[in-house]
């Protein structure tokens, strides 16, 4: 089993963008709105760590995951499915326990934790429980520097995906939910959009570790996962 650096996205202009693909050691942050393909974007990621002989734990806090939809970016091929172990908590506090005991589940065979979506559950608490806004935000700092120091430990890549929100001002713009922290802590940060075309996103690598030339690309979101888009 070879050394890993980076997970390959199989999104040839943005791979070439992180100098390979999705980092080990850091955490990588995919926030976009509903149906822009995050989620199908993230189990193509865990499919191709697969494939380079890596295991992945796929937390699916927003009940996103579809068997089918795996079956369809590994080609029905079970040896690769079997690589991708999935995991569903209920609500944040279950969230925080598999954080906390994921060195229990991480061996040396595992190349990437996906966290899909890491801000769903912590939503669902404040609209719950409003007055512990500040304790519940406090707690997903903890969340996240947890999973930082998992990452380089570790010598893992963790993908987490979030929710929008919008900005109350004229640009009409969205951001993350929770984004002083999850910002904080990501070292890679990839915004996606919609466009007028439902199957076609525009991708917006924000940071990076490395000063390279921050780019934009467009994605299209097809039956055999999402694939560089060419436009005329």
């Amino acid at each position: 089993m070879r050394t890993l650096y980076k997970i390959p996205t199989s999104c040839k202009t943005l791979d070439k963008a992180l100098e390979g693909g999705i980092p080990v050691g850091n955490i990588t942050l995919l926030y976009g709105e509903a149906e822009t393909g995050k989620t199908t974007f993230s189990m193509q990621c865990a499919v191709n760590c697969a494939k380079l002989g890596y295991k992945t734990l796929f937390i699916d806090a927003d009940s996103t995951f579809s068997v089918g939809r795996l079956s369809q970016l590994t080609s029905k091929d079970s040896n690769l499915t079997q690589q991708i172990y999935l995991m569903k908590p209920a609500d944040f506090k279950e969230q925080a326990s598999i954080i906390d005991q994921l060195a229990n589940y991480i061996t040396r065979k595992f190349g990437l934790i996906i966290f899909d979506t890491i801000t769903s559950l912590y939503r669902v608490e404040i609209s719950e429980n409003p007055k512990k806004t500040f304790d519940l935000n406090r707690e997903l700092n903890r969340q996240l520097a947890f999973l930082a120091q998992t990452a380089k430990i570790k010598k893992v890549a963790i993908l987490i995906t979030s929710q929008v929100r919008s900005i109350l001002d004229e640009t009409y713009e969205v951001e993350p939910v929770a984004t002083r922290v999850l910002k904080f802590w990501s070292d890679v940060i990839l915004a996606v959009k919609p466009t007028e075309n439902p199957t076609i996103v525009k991708i917006f690598l924000e940071k990076k570790p490395s000063k390279t030339k921050l780019i934009e690309c467009y994605l299209k979101i097809g039956k055999e996962g999402i694939k560089d888009y060419i436009t005329a």
